[in-house]
């Protein structure tokens, strides 16, 4: 076993370690501030030349921290390893608050990581507050991370009890309620989407100070959760031209 294939075992092993699964989860975990831990690449010149071409701000962070191993070395420390031969172990952290108020998304015991890495993405390009989710699945599993790119460091992502969620006035997305097309939602607000299969537990839709629908066809059974995600937070985003800053 090489150096540092050494080091990366018993970096992983320790509690509070998460993986970035790709050069892309890397660059954006560099980007809103993790602290990357070790880093390796199968073909360091070719990682660096993506950087070069996608995120040329990073690479001097880059260049200093990635360490070249070999595809047999990646794949005995990624089950399974990204198309762009980089992984990455970062220190899981909390994001700092956003300067301006905005809507936090609650996930009512999600069960698809992929969903859910889908909604941590739209969270931090939509500006988002947080990403809560209750229920038996960690919004920080690797595959979660994975299906995000890493933007688990631009939003603040939680699993907790719904006693514990923060205040603010609870929008539960439910086919029973009030058209959202017509419905302001306010900066503070807490947005709650129900699980793939059953939707809102009975107890987070009780607590609900609004009942909202997302416009759709009859006949039609649902919407995928990430879109009810990105149709509910773009609805909010268009209430508020500018929110968020636009980005190249």
């Amino acid at each position: 076993m090489t150096d540092t294939a050494r080091r990366w075992r018993t970096l992983d092993a320790e509690p509070g370690t998460v993986l970035l699964d790709g050069f892309h989860a890397l660059k954006h975990a560099l980007r809103f501030g993790a602290e990357v831990l070790l880093a390796v690449a199968e073909d360091r010149e070719a990682a660096l030349a993506l950087a070069r071409d996608l995120a040329p701000d990073l690479v001097p962070a880059l260049r200093g921290c990635l360490e070249p191993v070999t595809p047999d070395v990646l794949r005995a420390l990624v089950p399974r390893p990204h198309p762009t031969g980089v992984a990455a172990l970062a220190l899981r952290t909390r994001a700092a608050d956003p300067a301006e108020a905005a809507p936090a998304v609650i996930l009512d015991d999600p069960r698809h990581l992929g969903n859910i890495g889908a909604v941590v993405r739209l969270a931090a390009g939509c500006g988002a507050s947080a990403v809560y989710t209750t229920g038996t699945v960690d919004p920080w599993h690797p595959t979660v991370v994975r299906a995000a790119a890493g933007l688990h460091f631009a939003t603040r992502v939680e699993h907790r009890d719904a006693a514990q969620l923060p205040p603010g006035p609870l929008y539960a997305l439910d086919p029973e309620g009030e058209d959202l097309r017509g419905l302001p939602l306010p900066d503070d607000a807490l947005l709650a989407f129900g699980s793939e299969r059953h939707g809102l537990s009975p107890a987070l839709r009780a607590h609900a100070d609004h009942l909202v629908a997302l416009p759709m066809r009859p006949q039609v059974s649902s919407y995928n959760l990430a879109t009810s995600v990105a149709m509910t937070l773009y609805h909010w985003m268009a209430q508020r031209p500018g929110r968020p800053a636009a980005a190249g």
